[in-house]
């Protein structure tokens, strides 16, 4: 079955960086849409960025567009999330996930098959 594995969380200050990172076996990387997810307490999970097969496209929301930069490294079958100028309010469990093939609407997470566990982000003001 996929792996999905993040790692790179932590707690900064507004204003900082963070880099996170997201290993996956049993997963060909350019068969499938990536993306990243997050959720904080008491709200939905949302999408944030994806890529799709041969980074063709990236999606972002809106709310992080010219802050967040996702990427992968198909030789690591590593998916990165760089997330720079962070805000309090980009305080969330963060989540990688895959699917085959391309996506449809790409930061809906319910177009997603596979998951991680998740790696919390927290932003002090």
């Amino acid at each position: 079955p996929v792996h999905l594995v993040e790692s790179g969380g932590g707690s900064v200050q507004a204003g900082g960086y963070l880099n996170l990172a997201c290993a996956a076996s049993e997963y060909t990387f350019n068969k499938g849409s990536m993306g990243w997810f997050r959720q904080a307490p008491g709200k939905q999970r949302e999408g944030v960025a994806s890529i799709t097969p041969f980074n063709t496209n990236t999606y972002y929301a809106d709310s992080v567009k010219g802050r967040f930069t996702i990427s992968q490294d198909n030789a690591k079958n590593t998916l990165y999330l760089r997330m720079n100028s962070l805000k309090p309010e980009d305080t969330a469990m963060y989540f990688c996930a895959a699917r085959m093939g391309t996506c449809v609407d790409c930061l809906s997470p319910k177009f997603f098959d596979y998951w991680g566990q998740g790696t919390q982000v927290t932003v002090s003001s």
